[in-house]
């Protein structure tokens, strides 16, 4: 059974205790088996559970759609836990610059990113749901969506945490979710926008492949502030 043709792939693992597992596959070479479990053995990670190569009855690659896990190279990006909810509170909805530009503040309190999680986890049966907590080694520092979608088309927004600005985690989210969305999921169009004096949005869309289509003048008003609208946009292969 070779395993390595599974890595970074959503899988359904089935080991010969009867036991499944669903997520995506992380391959291990022997060498670390044998290291870390006396185990000179293959093995897959799907989610905590590690099986080695001894111990799967089948394993196969399976079709996902909506909020599926995805990995970059630093980043996880998964759905959203019950546990989440006060890193929301904290991390965004209690700092002014998280929602400086957009006024948009789903975590403004503790109870309000509680609810704003369980809604998240209630629209994750729906195939057209899309809500991913940024996961990096364990810590949440971003949260990334797309929402509205109609005539196959949808928007995508994102958030990265204050301390974690300047680090490009922003663009490596968003560069895995264009790629989900216009491949996996083949929506034809996906847009987004911001207002034009948010410099960091801005070129984290630029270096993620996305396009300006448009600026409105004074599209923005937020907090007695006007601001100009940039718009972009993403095609797979243009």
């Amino acid at each position: 059974m070779e395993l390595s043709q599974y890595n970074e792939k959503h899988v359904r693992v089935t080991d010969k205790f009867g036991n499944t597992f669903t997520g995506v596959a992380v391959h291990c070479c022997s060498d670390y088996g044998l290291h870390e479990f006396n185990r000179e053995e293959e093995s897959i990670s799907v989610g905590d559970y590690l099986l080695f190569t001894s111990d799967i009855a089948s394993v196969e690659e399976i079709e996902v759609h909506g909020t599926a896990e995805l990995w970059t190279q630093r980043l996880v990006l998964r759905r959203f836990c019950p546990e989440d909810a006060p890193a929301l509170y904290l991390k965004f909805g209690a700092d002014k610059a998280m929602y400086e530009f957009s006024g948009w503040n789903p975590y403004a309190t503790a109870e309000m990113a509680r609810q704003a999680v369980q809604r998240y986890i209630a629209g994750y049966d729906n195939p057209r749901f899309y809500a991913w907590a940024i996961d990096y080694e364990g810590v949440l520092l971003g949260t990334i969506g797309a929402y509205d979608y109609i005539d196959n088309q949808i928007e995508v927004g994102f958030s990265i945490a204050r301390a974690c600005w300047g680090r490009g985690y922003a663009t490596e989210a968003l560069k895995a979710v264009l790629d989900y969305l216009t491949g996996n999921e083949n929506i034809t169009r996906v847009t987004a926008w911001c207002a034009s004096e948010n410099i960091g949005s801005r070129r984290a869309m630029e270096k993620a492949g996305m396009r300006t289509v448009s600026t409105e003048k004074d599209g923005l008003a937020v907090g007695g502030r006007v601001y100009d609208k940039t718009t972009y946009e993403f095609r797979r292969g243009s």
